[in-house]
């Protein structure tokens, strides 16, 4: 029956049926009669409606109920968690509130699974609708809502948590994670609050929505956290969010207006929530560790430094897959020069910066990683906030070890020392100093903008003069990327700072390997490791080694037959689970033992998936790596050394609909290495040389699998006549085409030296 409303609490009595009997929370045991009993008590929480994945998606609310009887103030267990499930979820949802009374009967008593961890009642009360009886009685005024009406929570001091108890808090934010994803499904925030007790409290905050995370941006923020769960971690006390779990943050500047932030739509906030905030504000302003905020402007940067920094975004481009470059400024001018990050005028979203970075007042920070998801999202003109900004010396390519080093700034990858960049909002009353210093600068917008474009036009165009018909044949490749950046010169290109992507038009000089099958890797994803496939001489030795003095294997999983092979003494022996005995050939994994190289490909034409193996005291184990672990068809499969098991003690091979090698490796506890094409070309233009790597886009180039290449002489010799096209044999530099190419600039460390390299990338070669 849906929940019925009465209109005093003495009502609720009246409707309870004769044939029940009402009894207290705490006398509920698991061996308790329902069916005639009812329970009376005062709601003190009540959860959303959520869809219940257990029960086939049906809607659930949870809520927890507590008795007021004076009798059973000093007893245990007089609160306890119920569950509604379907339409009566959704009733009581939209007809009970904190501080009501409720009566509930004919409910089913069930384990509660979170009594260890919110110390409640052992049991919980579970009501589907179909015969239950729910009534509400509303207390003498609204709960919850924005009001400015008292509600009945309690905020704990720091000083006075216990552990194992929910509890609400206020505190000073003393340092904050931007939310970033956890090794699960969640995002996490992480920050350390204090109070008047000068207590210091971590806090971890998990929600799949980036949107339930508290809004902060600064030190000094203060918070109200509600039901959260009190534990001792590392010897110190900390804060975890339990189910119900809200947050509402409040700028901590003195004077600011008390103005709470949140994306609930449904929050408290009274008067003594007002006196709270501004308390705080007073205390935290006589704070040593407010007063040595992080937060610096450029005219005060020094090199090495890590900073925080609020400042407006001029404009953005995105450099390559890993790097995003944002173009920023505050109004102060910078001590030292700053590096000009080069980026054709096309490639950029946003006004042009010409006339700010001659004046030294534009930053161009490089954002990497974890970071390009927010990156991504800003539009020039928003307000930002960075977190632990890195300022580093750093020397053009192009520059002389007698010239001085520029200033450049670089957001890294992760999230330590609260590492991170987040959008503000035009009123936050952070960003007033900082719009009184730009509104200094605002004939800037109309300084010299007639020679804007000439500037960028002699930024952009290489000193050398470069022969406008000597590069207009027709190219051998095409450009697949979606940016639209201007071609630049090799020289241009070699005096560019990284990262940078770029259009370039060159012919190739020489390349290496000459000899194209040495141009075949492997490689491990997991290590980086890339090694040189290893040759038919190494490969059958370890074959040979494998079969001397090889006896059976003894596997009980498996089922053996053997044959003796041409050579006396040496036994063929072939192993299949038994659960795979009956099927195709095709469909089996087939474990061989004492076998040479030779014989190996030759049953590999007829059986699809092959593993070379040896006994070691009568248990199976693979190969030395050195060999493939798999033979299938005319492709061979290796491992890595140093991330491969390389045991399978207790082999699982039931639930696989398919044996690729994927499936193989991860059910032999193998490391997969991947096949590559590496070639190294030496281009050339008119105005200088560059060594570029094809690598990652080596298959896309020439149109060929490098897996499919390592078994098929047909696509080894298409790759050779490519290779011809593009260098014909005792051709000069001017008999051979054109290609169009796209280059990716980025550094590497060598020898704590960064060096600059080059890679081909989003381009192919022409197919007619």
């Amino acid at each position: 029956m849906p929940v019925q409303k009465v209109n005093d609490s003495s009502d609720l009595d009246a409707k309870v049926p004769s044939h029940l009997q009402r009894t207290s929370i705490t006398s509920l045991t698991m061996t308790s009669e329902p069916s005639h009993r009812c329970v009376k008590a005062t709601v003190v929480h009540k959860g959303p409606v959520i869809s219940c994945a257990q029960k086939d998606g049906i809607e659930m609310l949870r809520a927890e109920i507590k008795e007021e009887d004076p009798l059973q103030r000093t007893a245990e267990h007089t609160s306890i968690n119920v569950i509604f499930f379907g339409t009566l979820a959704k009733d009581f949802s939209q007809s009970a509130r904190q501080g009501d009374v409720v009566l509930l009967a004919d409910f089913t008593i069930k384990k509660s699974p979170s009594f260890l961890r919110d110390k409640l009642h052992p049991c919980q009360l579970e009501m589907d609708g179909k015969d239950d009886f729910v009534y509400v009685c509303p207390s003498a005024g609204p709960s919850h809502g924005p009001s400015s009406s008292e509600a009945k929570y309690t905020y704990v001091p720091l000083n006075d948590l216990k552990p194992r108890t929910v509890v609400n808090v206020y505190g000073v934010v003393t340092f904050f994670k931007q939310p970033f994803p956890s090794k699960g499904s969640d995002y996490c925030s992480t920050l350390k609050i204090t109070d008047q007790s000068d207590v210091k409290v971590g806090c971890n905050i998990f929600s799949k929505k980036l949107e339930d995370h508290p809004i902060l941006f600064r030190v000094g923020d203060i918070i109200r956290l509600h039901r959260f769960k009190t534990d001792v971690f590392r010897d110190s006390m900390s804060l975890l969010n339990t189910f119900g779990w809200s947050t509402v943050t409040f700028d901590g500047t003195t004077d600011s207006p008390v103005v709470p932030r949140t994306s609930s739509k449904s929050f408290h906030f009274g008067e003594s929530d007002i006196r709270t905030v501004q308390e705080l504000r007073q205390w935290a302003a006589n704070q040593s560790w407010i007063s040595n905020d992080l937060k610096v402007s450029l005219s005060m940067v020094k090199p090495g430094m890590y900073f925080d920094l609020t400042c407006q975004l001029l404009a953005k481009a995105v450099m390559d897959s890993r790097c995003i470059l944002l173009k920023v400024w505050d109004g102060t001018k910078c001590q030292h020069p700053l590096l000009n990050v080069a980026v054709a005028s096309d490639a950029l979203e946003g006004e042009s910066t010409v006339v700010k970075d001659r004046m030294n007042l534009t930053a161009n920070v490089l954002v990497y990683d974890n970071h390009l998801e927010v990156a991504r999202e800003l539009k020039p003109g928003t307000f930002l906030q960075f977190y632990n900004l890195h300022a580093l010396l750093q020397r053009a390519p192009d520059q002389q070890p007698d010239q001085s080093e520029h200033l450049s700034f670089h957001l890294h990858g992760g999230t330590s020392y609260g590492r991170g960049l987040r959008s503000l909002p035009a009123e936050s009353p952070a960003l007033q100093s900082l719009k009184s210093v730009l509104e200094k600068h605002v004939d800037l917008v109309e300084y010299d903008e007639v020679n804007d474009g000439t500037l960028l036009e002699i930024w952009y165009t290489p000193p050398e003069a470069v022969d406008a018909e000597a590069d207009t044949g027709p190219s051998y490749t095409v450009r697949t990327c979606e940016h639209n950046t201007r071609r630049l010169t090799l020289a241009r290109v070699k005096r560019s700072t990284p990262p940078l992507s770029c259009h370039v038009r060159a012919r190739v000089k020489k390349y290496k390997p000459q000899q194209l099958y040495q141009c075949l890797k492997l490689f491990c994803s997991n290590c980086k490791t890339m090694e040189d496939v290893p040759d038919d001489s190494a490969v059958a030795k370890v074959f040979r080694e494998s079969a001397k003095d090889s006896q059976p294997c003894d596997e009980q999983w498996a089922a053996t037959s053997s044959a003796s092979s041409r050579e006396p003494g040496r036994t063929i022996s072939m192993h299949i689970s038994r659960d795979m005995v009956g099927e195709s050939t095709h469909m089996q994994l087939i474990f061989i033992e004492g076998t040479t190289l030779d014989e190996i490909c030759v049953l590999s034409r007829d059986y699809k998936n092959l593993v070379p193996v040896r006994s070691v005291n009568s248990r199976m184990t693979l190969m030395d790596l050195t060999a493939p672990f798999l033979f299938s068809g005319d492709k061979r499969y290796y491992g890595c050394k140093k991330c491969s098991l390389n045991t399978f003690q207790n082999p699982v091979f039931t639930g696989v609909e398919t044996w690729d090698e994927q499936a193989v490796a991860k059910a032999l506890g193998v490391q997969l290495m991947q096949y590559r094409l590496l070639i190294q070309f030496e281009l050339e233009d008119q105005t200088d040389t560059l060594e570029a790597l094809l690598w990652e886009n080596t298959e896309r180039f020439f149109h060929v699998s490098a897996v499919d290449a390592s078994g098929s002489q047909d696509l080894q010799d298409k790759i050779q006549t490519i290779m011809d096209t593009i260098q014909p044999p005792d051709s000069s530099l001017e008999e051979r085409p054109w290609l169009d190419l796209c280059l990716s600039v980025y550094s590497v460390k060598d020898d704590d030296r960064n060096k600059v390299c080059y890679q081909i990338t989003n381009t192919e070669i022409k197919e007619e």
